[in-house]
């Protein structure tokens, strides 16, 4: 995914916020008296029918899903996650976040494309600075100095630009290797890799396989190590459902900022 695309850790506050906001609710719950039902705790009134909850996502390859999602976590434990604990420990904090830096920077070129897609005049100007400052001031992106003076990531994807005009997501999907996703966001991440690879801003398309090799591997290594979220770890029975609804929610938040 071209941008999983923070992907779980990200997915995760929303779901804790609101079973905060749901625990504070109850405890103002008032009492009822006896044999008395009042109308806003009715059924009726608690599972409507015009509400889509988390049980309702439309799942069809549940059955593809969830094998998917075991062999993931298995490829996490037993592959990605000691490569990523090797990587941090041989290299400084200080050049992680400057292989950070870089590869967010180099990917500003997707956020801008799928900004003026989506014809926002503000995100668009904000992401061709943050290119422009970083790319020579920030010595090539190693060095994120937009961020510093205000100018903040306007993160974007093609799935992004085709929910923006009212593309549906689809069926869920799990992809291998790369987690949550939908059909719209995964053939959107296709169309970013295509876009990305025909710019070729690292001259990358010159039959050096070893140098493609070494900037895919990279960047994937980063961006695992730059999320939180670990297989298993939520202690829920229902860690399938909860990432689903959570993948859902967080990109129909995208969708709508």
């Amino acid at each position: 995914m071209t941008h999983s695309i923070n992907l779980i850790r990200s997915l995760l506050l929303p779901g804790m916020i609101g079973s905060l906001l749901f625990l504070s609710g109850c405890s103002g719950v008032p009492q009822k008296q006896a044999g008395e039902t009042p109308a806003q705790y009715s059924a009726d009134a608690v599972v409507r029918d015009d509400v889509t909850y988390a049980i309702d996502e439309y799942d069809p390859w549940e059955g593809f899903n969830r094998g998917m999602y075991r062999f993931n976590a298995g490829f996490d434990r037993y592959v990605f996650l000691p490569v990523v604990g090797a990587y941090s420990t041989v290299l400084p904090d200080p050049v992680e976040d400057s292989v950070s830096n870089f590869y967010k920077n180099i990917f500003e070129l997707t956020n801008l494309t799928n900004n003026i897609l989506q014809l926002k005049g503000e995100a668009t100007l904000d992401t061709f600075w943050r290119l422009v400052i970083n790319t020579t001031f920030g010595i090539a992106g190693l060095f994120d100095v937009a961020t510093e003076m205000g100018i903040n990531e306007r993160a974007e994807d093609f799935g992004q630009t085709l929910g923006h005009y009212g593309l549906g997501n689809g069926p869920y999907l799990v992809v291998p290797i790369l987690g949550p996703s939908n059909l719209r966001d995964f053939s959107g991440n296709i169309v970013d890799s295509v876009a990305f690879n025909a710019i070729d801003p690292l001259d990358l398309d010159d039959n050096n396989e070893e140098r493609k090799l070494v900037f895919n591997l990279l960047n994937a290594i980063d961006r695992r190590h730059r999320i939180g979220f670990r297989y298993y770890d939520s202690g829920s029975p229902f860690e399938y459902e909860l990432v689903r609804a959570l993948y859902t929610r967080k990109r129909e938040l995208d969708i709508s900022r």
